[in-house]
């Protein structure tokens, strides 16, 4: 059985690609793709996982955790998705890096799961918009307490990929910058499902419409239903000329308060990630979502 985990970093994903996902439960089916409802397994997932940190999985252990997921079906394909699956919100920056245990999490998962080959599936973001969110949700006070006082300029996505990539050469990765995810979204959930591109699902346009106002949503599918023949470039052209017209401010433009972030700080931050995602995005064995 294929295993696609998405593992939707925090301040990425807020449980879009599940909601995502089980809205299309009935399509997947029909290929033997199964989606989970996530109270399944995220509990028992986060638990068995920590416990491995500590030793080797119980014979059994497979055995258990699929039947607690699937609860009789029959599967080819299961999606998962959890946003602790690299560790929880609060060790996300760590030892100069972002999410340093994501491989040995993946380790543990593999341990689990021996007879599975797995997929993994995630968004990375701006660390200069990142950082910030991620403070919010956090247990600490300021940005020195999260980053254990490192400079932010340190962390870099690559160095979290080139980890999984050495210690994980044989497991293919789909990346993609969160900033681009509503331009890109319908292409995620086809990939996560196997559902060959151009396959029409529900809610493909549903981040479009979080940051498009209702006006330019209800233009964007006339557009749509006028040219019923286009390719995906050209789709995400239109919803880029949309977008310039009707984006909505309030959903698309970032403030900053934060001690010390001042806008020389946010602007090198903003630069040191978009050369990131250009190493990333070249690196073998990663499947990088473009816009």
């Amino acid at each position: 059985m294929q295993v696609i985990a998405h593992a939707g970093l925090h301040c990425t994903d807020e449980d879009r690609v599940i909601k995502c996902l089980l809205k299309n439960r009935a399509l997947f089916s029909g290929i033997g793709t199964i989606v989970p409802p996530p109270g399944r397994y995220r509990k028992l997932l986060h638990q068995t996982l920590n416990a491995l940190s500590e030793g080797t999985p119980t014979p059994d252990a497979r055995e258990i955790l699929l039947d607690a997921i699937l609860e009789g079906d029959e599967a080819d394909r299961l999606l998962i998705s959890h946003e602790d699956l690299f560790g929880i919100d609060n060790m996300a920056p760590a030892r100069s890096m972002l999410y340093p245990r994501a491989s040995a999490r993946l380790t543990e998962l593999r341990s689990l799961l021996p007879e599975d080959p797995i997929e993994l599936f995630f968004a990375i973001r701006n660390p200069a918009t990142f950082l910030p969110d991620l403070l919010k949700r956090s247990k600490f006070d300021d940005m020195v307490q999260l980053t254990r006082g490192e400079d932010p300029r340190v962390y870099r996505w690559s160095h979290m990929v080139a980890q999984l990539r050495h210690d994980h050469p044989d497991m293919p990765l789909t990346i993609w910058c969160n900033e681009d995810t509503p331009l890109i979204w319908a292409q995620i959930i086809r990939e996560m499902a196997g559902l060959n591109p151009g396959t029409k699902i529900k809610g493909g346009f549903d981040l479009l419409g979080e940051i498009m106002s209702k006006e330019g949503m209800k233009r964007f599918r006339a557009y749509l239903k006028q040219h019923p023949v286009m390719t995906e470039v050209q789709k995400r052209r239109v919803m880029t000329a949309f977008l310039d017209k009707y984006a909505r401010d309030d959903m698309i433009e970032e403030e900053f308060d934060l001690p010390g972030w001042t806008e020389e700080l946010i602007d090198e931050l903003t630069e040191i990630y978009d050369e990131d995602v250009y190493e990333i995005a070249r690196m073998p064995g990663v499947n990088f979502i473009l816009p």
